[in-house]
């Protein structure tokens, strides 16, 4: 039996993991999809201006109704369409993020990035926050 956490630090290798640092460079390209797997309750209290909440438990049923993509008809559209894209993924710290990037990869996207260390090293670095 693993832990959690030991379970989550095996997985880090098998994903794309990013610095807050990558991320704020990544986040002036307007194509790129951040997503908040945070819980709507942790989200409300802080998050980056351009992410779009969609808890962990429900991420793979919600992806095609990020804003960048949802004005396809047609799901695999969408999914298409997502395809293109960067998909940078933010929890509290960094645990959450990982397991939403595997499942992401695991359906077939390629660029998908879990941000190491997610808002608390965010806001540790002290980057903008809104409510």
């Amino acid at each position: 039996m693993k832990s959690s956490q030991e379970y989550i630090t095996e997985l880090r290798h098998n994903i794309q993991e990013v610095t807050v640092d990558d991320l704020q460079v990544a986040l002036m390209q307007p194509e790129v999809v951040l997503i908040d797997v945070r819980e709507h309750e942790e989200f409300t209290k802080g998050h980056i201006a351009t992410a779009v909440n969609f808890p962990r438990g429900v991420l793979e049923m919600k992806l095609t109704e990020h804003p960048l993509v949802s004005h396809h008809c047609d799901p695999q559209l969408a999914l298409d369409d997502l395809a293109s894209r960067d998909i940078y993924l933010i929890c509290r710290s960094g645990g959450r993020s990982a397991l939403a990037a595997r499942s992401l990869e695991n359906m077939g996207h390629k660029n998908v990035y879990s941000v190491a260390g997610g808002m608390a090293a965010w806001e540790s670095h002290q980057y903008d926050i809104v409510s």
